[in-house]
């Protein structure tokens, strides 16, 4: 095993610790969260490193680098997941790639996927990103305008939304991230109490690398780990 490869087995055997020190903290079974690991700043080999320790679920955030990767790493297990800002443009040549798109910021894009999805007659699992910190800076919908746009978007009948993606705010520390991650977990009970038929609530993908534990302690089902898998920092 190379110096590269002991790193990243070391590193997610950690991440994985503290994954599971996390849940039994919040009363939850480990198997409950799902460890996405976000390559958008290394190659190949730090790829070809995660699946050789079983880490299959994999996060970009830019679509070419996906489509680069997805072209380059062939195994029957790894399962790709869009977690950036997706151009409507590139969505037909993404959907293919992923097996879920958590950054679905906007209608617009919402619509778009539908279209294209419906070209190909299959159904595509998404998230929808609320931009609970509320900077402008930021994609995703406002907490607010969610409840009003559910039916709409209920109506789109090649997607198939499970849940909720948020960030916490720009700066925010493991401490300071909680009430975001509060915010975002209570707006995915409200909306669930709606009841609006073909939205299911179940999945929360929310925490980075810096916040990943208090993510789960709040609730998160997905989080997206990047920087702590490669280098051990937060």
């Amino acid at each position: 095993m190379s110096e590269l490869q002991q790193r990243i087995a070391d590193n997610v055997t950690r991440v994985r610790e503290q994954i599971d020190a996390a849940a039994r903290r919040s009363g939850r079974d480990s198997q409950s969260v799902r460890l996405v690991a976000v390559t958008k700043y290394v190659g190949l080999d730090e790829v070809l490193a995660l699946l050789d320790v079983g880490c299959f679920d994999l996060g970009e955030s830019r679509p070419q680098e996906l489509w680069k990767k997805v072209n380059a790493v062939s195994h029957p297990l790894v399962q790709w997941h869009m977690i950036g800002h997706l151009q409507r443009n590139k969505v037909r040549r993404t959907l293919p790639a992923v097996r879920l798109v958590h950054s679905c910021d906007s209608l617009r894009l919402l619509q778009t996927i539908d279209t294209e999805a419906g070209r190909d007659a299959c159904i595509v699992p998404v998230l929808l990103e609320v931009n609970v910190a509320e900077d402008a800076a930021k994609h995703g919908f406002s907490s607010d305008e969610i409840p009003l746009l559910l039916p709409t978007i209920a109506g789109l009948r090649n997607i198939k939304v499970q849940g909720l993606m948020g960030m916490a705010a720009r700066g925010s520390d493991h401490v300071t991230a909680r009430k975001y991650f509060v915010r975002l977990r209570e707006l995915r009970d409200h909306l669930r109490g709606i009841g609006i038929p073909g939205i299911q609530m179940e999945e929360l993908s929310m925490g980075m690398s810096g916040d990943f534990e208090t993510a789960i302690e709040e609730g998160a089902t997905i989080v997206r780990v990047g920087k702590t898998l490669f280098s051990g920092d937060a």
